[in-house]
């Protein structure tokens, strides 16, 4: 990808760090809006995308769950994006190891950071480091095959979980803990994380919500595909009568809708339990070396539209609770951010610097830009914004322009000299082809991923 954008025609390249949905909805905004750069004079654009995992495609390789084929499809999309002649994928580079912040400002015309939300946030309440306790993005992570999820990480000896959460991961952890491991054979879920479920001994799961269920955030499809488990018994306490007439909201609506027709169904002893409770929150968990139940308190919707406790508690025996109440975002190294909203500080994508002045030549894009909210096709119309206000800043002859240091070697280069190697994407492909011969060896539809880090 060397090269200027033609005769006449000014080239800029971009560094874009993180290739999941935001990073690479950033490199193909830059690819298709380059030539049409403000003021019509269009620029060349060549963007290396940098991830420190050796595959690309983030939470949709690693946060959907694998029994949703159509939204993984959307690794079908990105990998045109990384297949376009002017983008680069260079695996396995740490922002702040292999590679640094001032490697890049000096190496490209500007830097887009879109690492995402990896941390998940806490419930703070005692006995939460209880063995046992885990964060619903570990077992996500582990069911996915992450390389940083060790395949021996859960051993589901539990016979009753508790999964705090009212959002589409507490379902999908929900169902995964339920559904039948013979269902999941034609997924890509490697095999000892499949052995493990299709060992597991649990027999009921306990979705908790400190809300009522008009403020849950789930979808009503992930609802009814959760209420259509074979095999499994699906009620809901909804703490009260609740009904979907009247209410605007058509998500809200159908919600109401499957819930209610949960609420009024009868157990029919099916081998596995879930049970949805809202208007509780947890306050403690209990155990000696480790956890044995879980303290809940019930609580209300207070006249300013908080919700506060009721001093009414009871008492769930569990034996495993996974807590899934948002992710956060993580500082990267030397660039700005904001430990109270867990963002970098932006306008529009451009990131500010301390006096809240846009910093030239930086920018960000997906959940580090926004938090951790939306569907992954919204970071399509956010990494949008974000190229738009970085092809007008480094258009030619506009004020806010960086240009990268016409001396410093290219990034290749300085890597080489160091013995450093990315991972291109030829080599992504070998792991891609790898995991759909481990398949076909094991007759286990398309793919079937190792787990741990490739070899």
């Amino acid at each position: 990808m060397s090269g200027g954008g033609g005769a006449g025609v000014p080239w800029l390249r971009v560094a874009v760090v993180g290739s999941g949905p935001a990073g690479l909805y950033t490199a193909e905004a830059l690819v298709k809006q380059a030539g049409q750069a403000p003021g019509g004079a269009g620029v060349g654009v060549a963007v290396d995308v940098l991830d420190r995992l050796p595959t690309p495609y983030g939470l949709v390789r690693y946060g959907v769950a694998p029994d949703h084929p159509s939204i993984r499809s959307i690794a079908d999309y990105l990998r045109r994006v990384l297949e376009h002649p002017r983008v680069r994928f260079l695996g396995g580079l740490r922002l702040g190891g292999e590679v640094t912040r001032e490697m890049l400002l000096a190496g490209y015309d500007a830097v887009v950071y879109a690492t995402g939300a990896p941390e998940d946030r806490r419930l703070g309440i005692p006995g939460e480091e209880l063995p046992g306790s885990a964060a619903a993005a570990d077992f996500v992570r582990w069911y996915c095959g992450h390389p940083d999820a060790d395949p021996g990480l859960f051993d589901l000896g539990a016979r009753s979980v508790a999964v705090i959460g009212a959002g589409n991961v507490a379902l999908d952890v929900t169902r995964m803990l339920a559904r039948p491991a013979a269902d999941l054979i034609a997924t890509d879920v490697p095999e000892p994380v499949l052995a493990a479920l299709a060992a597991s001994r649990v027999e009921e799961v306990h979705v908790v919500s400190r809300r009522g269920p008009a403020e849950a955030r789930f979808t009503t499809r992930e609802l009814r595909q959760l209420g259509d488990l074979p095999d499994v018994d699906v009620t809901a306490d909804l703490a009260g009568t609740v009904t979907a007439d009247g209410v605007p909201d058509r998500r809200v609506q159908g919600n109401l809708t499957v819930l209610a027709d949960w609420a009024a169904r009868q157990p029919r002893g099916r081998p596995r339990r879930v049970s949805v409770h809202f208007w509780r929150r947890p306050v403690e968990i209990l155990g000696s070396e480790r956890v044995t139940a879980l303290r809940l308190e019930r609580t209300a919707a207070r006249g300013d539209g908080r919700v506060g406790g009721t001093g009414v508690y009871e008492l769930l025996p569990v034996q495993l609770v996974l807590r899934s109440v948002g992710y956060r975002s993580v500082p990267l190294p030397g660039v700005p951010f904001d430990p109270v909203r867990a963002v970098v500080p932006n306008a529009g994508g451009r990131v500010l610097g301390p006096d809240g002045r846009p910093l030239p030549g930086e920018y960000v894009a997906g959940w580090l830009k926004r938090g951790p909210t939306g569907v992954i096709g919204t970071n399509k119309a956010d990494a949008a914004e974000t190229v738009r206000a970085l092809l007008a800043d480094e258009a030619p002859g506009a004020i806010a322009a960086h240009r990268a240091d016409p001396a410093a070697p290219p990034l290749a280069e300085r890597l080489a000299a160091r013995g450093v190697h990315p991972v291109t994407y030829a080599e992504w492909l070998g792991i891609d082809e790898r995991e759909r011969k481990n398949a076909a060896a094991l007759g286990r539809g398309e793919r079937v991923k190792f787990g741990g880090w490739p070899a």
